[in-house]
């Protein structure tokens, strides 16, 4: 969270991570690119704790077996998935940003649309069958 005067450190150090992503995928295209970024997925979800971790997990299962036509990636930091190389949905952990709670997100481009208001952002204190079963709609939704 800012501190009012500029970029708090959590902030810096996660624009730092998307640069370095960025920095990654010069040059590499296709497969190559896919299952880097893949990786870096991957390795995003081992290096979380707790909660997050399990979350994480989850969401990562959810997305395989719901729209298994995204792929997953980083996104400053964050255990992501995307269409058409623009990540659609977003783990965003408690601890990258010292909250109370992650946050299970969706982008502009996830098709959630449902009147003139919807949610894009989910809290998430656990990954519980009933929210399980939430999150597998909402993806299969935002992937269509």
């Amino acid at each position: 969270m800012s501190n009012g005067v500029g970029f708090s450190e959590q902030e810096r150090a996660a624009m730092a991570q998307r640069a370095a992503e960025l920095k990654a995928a010069k040059g590499v295209k296709g497969a190559a690119k896919r299952a880097r970024e893949y990786e870096a997925c991957l390795a995003a979800i081992a290096d979380l704790t707790g909660t997050d971790r399990t979350i994480a997990e989850r969401l990562h299962v959810i997305v395989s077996e719901e729209a298994p036509e995204l792929a997953a990636k980083t996104w400053y930091g964050f255990p992501s998935y995307a269409k058409d190389d623009a990540v659609i949905v977003f783990y965003q952990p408690a601890a990258k940003f010292d909250t109370r709670y992650g946050t299970i997100g969706f982008n502009d481009g996830a098709a959630l649309d449902d009147g003139e208001v919807w949610p894009t952002v989910f809290a998430v204190r656990e990954m519980t069958p009933q929210a399980e079963k939430q999150f597998r709609e909402l993806v299969r939704r935002a992937a269509a």
